[in-house]
């Protein structure tokens, strides 16, 4: 597959997502999970299938975190984990079948390389970024299959424990808002320890230009 066919399967791909986007929303999916919350068999069986579809829809992860939380409480952490990972995945090889030799994959090439392959996924990861970019940018810049999930693991773990928290004192989750697990000081910790993680290597990037 060429570069030109690559980025209209790549452009075609990103027409389909945000139309199906625009036509649901992380709430409706939150109202349709309520009914299966009671039996928690039911509810990771759920789970699993946002998750596989998630990407398509381009719904914030924090959703599974926060439905897994409602649904099974504190103990819903690993599998809201688990989930996370596998939901970053579709991005993550969509992009690195569809990169080329552009100035962009160059530039995350360098980053990667400068910072290390999981230290950077990391802190990428703690950074309030969409999810489904930093899964991009990751294979984009040819991040290892092992080490990006490793890294997402590591990196989305403030994330999910907010929403899993978030979630598991909601008292209905048909009307639960997601906005509601992204506590401000999670926010903040979470970007400092990002910054740290950039902060020498971007330093190091930028004198040698």
């Amino acid at each position: 597959m060429d570069r030109r066919t690559r980025l209209l399967a790549g452009g075609a791909l990103v027409a389909v997502v945000v139309a199906l986007a625009a036509l649901t929303s992380p709430a409706t999916v939150l109202d349709r999970l309520a009914w299966v919350a009671a039996d928690p068999r039911r509810l990771t069986l759920a789970l699993v299938l946002v998750a596989v579809v998630r990407p398509l829809f381009a719904w914030p992860t924090t959703l599974l975190a926060v439905a897994a939380g409602y649904g099974l409480g504190l103990r819903g952490f690993p599998l809201a984990l688990a989930l996370v990972v596998v939901t970053s995945l579709p991005p993550y090889w969509v992009a690195g079948l569809g990169a080329g030799d552009g100035a962009v994959t160059a530039a995350g090439e360098r980053l990667v390389a400068e910072t290390g392959a999981l230290r950077s996924v990391v802190g990428s990861r703690l950074l309030p970024l969409p999810s489904d970019v930093v899964s991009a940018g990751a294979g984009v810049a040819g991040v290892p299959l092992r080490t990006f999930a490793l890294g997402t693991a590591i990196g989305e773990v403030p994330w999910v424990a907010a929403g899993v928290v978030a979630g598991d004192s909601f008292v209905a989750l048909s009307t639960a808002s997601l906005s509601a697990a992204m506590d401000p000081r999670v926010v903040v910790g979470a970007a400092i320890l990002a910054a740290l993680a950039f902060a020498g290597p971007a330093y190091r990037l930028y004198c040698r230009r």
